[in-house]
């Protein structure tokens, strides 16, 4: 139960949502936009957070597509990861949110609440990272298309009033070799000790990672390294772990040493996976 009151509101429009917005935070309300809420209610129940008001997203049209457009696939931020992995438009995509929680959690997280979360690992955005996505954002300013890396740095950093509406990806990377894993330390079901996504495009290998660093990120440091054709494949692995950017986590799920053995192997893994596609 949330131990606190809070208005709510279910615009049927981009612009209605934008101006609940405007107007809900000019009179203090603190407003939070709400698509899957799954972690809205969880913090809420901690008292973590207090919004006097809630916009839910979920009857905006263009929030709830997922579809070629052109050559782009476009994905709609209120679709829920269950549905990603049914449709299965883009692989990659699928198995990585497919491996982001159990089946019911998935019926309820969507897609853009995931990359937008609080949790360290937000596992949905590895493949938008690997396939250089844009997003298109709504806000008090207007809309606007940008790339997945100038907005998505650690976690996504939207201005005041903004949300994502939907996810752009350029429909050559949805048929590329590809490699999904995920390590936890125990079961099918649980936050992950590694994952890692990866693709071969143009004979270079990306790789991107949630559950190392207390952030999901990709590397271009560390692909550097393991597309270097002069070393070995346990030479590529050990240099791009000193090339990670940041410290390794520890927490319930495991220790920083524990995490950098199962990434080692991991690294192999997809590598050895790869090299020959």
């Amino acid at each position: 139960m949330i131990p606190f009151d809070f208005e709510y509101y279910k615009p049927s429009s981009i612009p209605e949502a934008v101006e609940l917005f405007r107007q809900l935070y000019a009179q203090g309300k603190n407003p939070m936009y709400f698509s899957g809420g799954t972690e809205i209610i969880t913090w809420a129940r901690m008292n973590a957070i207090r919004p006097g008001a809630v916009i839910d997203l979920k009857s905006i049209s263009e929030c709830n597509i997922i579809q070629y457009q052109n050559n782009h696939l476009v994905i709609g931020s209120c679709i829920p990861l269950s549905m990603l992995t049914a449709v299965n438009l883009f692989p990659l995509l699928s198995e990585t949110a497919q491996g982001a929680a159990d089946q019911t959690a998935r019926n309820k997280i969507t897609f853009g609440g995931n990359i937008c979360g609080r949790i360290y690992y937000r596992e949905a955005v590895l493949p938008l990272l690997l396939s250089n996505s844009r997003m298109l954002i709504a806000g008090l300013k207007g809309m606007r298309e940008v790339s997945i890396h100038h907005v998505f740095v650690q976690q996504m950093r939207l201005e005041s009033g903004e949300f994502i509406v939907q996810m752009i990806t350029d429909r050559e990377y949805l048929t590329l070799p590809y490699v999904h894993v995920k390590k936890r330390q125990i079961g099918n079901v649980g936050y992950p000790l590694v994952t890692l996504a990866a693709l071969k495009k143009d004979h270079q290998i990306r790789t991107a990672y949630s559950g190392v660093c207390a952030f999901p990120f990709r590397s271009i440091e560390m692909e550097q390294v393991l597309n270097d054709p002069m070393l070995s494949i346990e030479a590529k692995v050990d240099q791009a772990i000193d090339k990670l950017p940041a410290p390794v986590l520890t927490n319930t799920e495991g220790s920083a040493a524990y995490r950098k053995f199962v990434l080692k192997h991991t690294l192999i893994e997809t590598l050895s996976l790869l090299e020959g596609k």
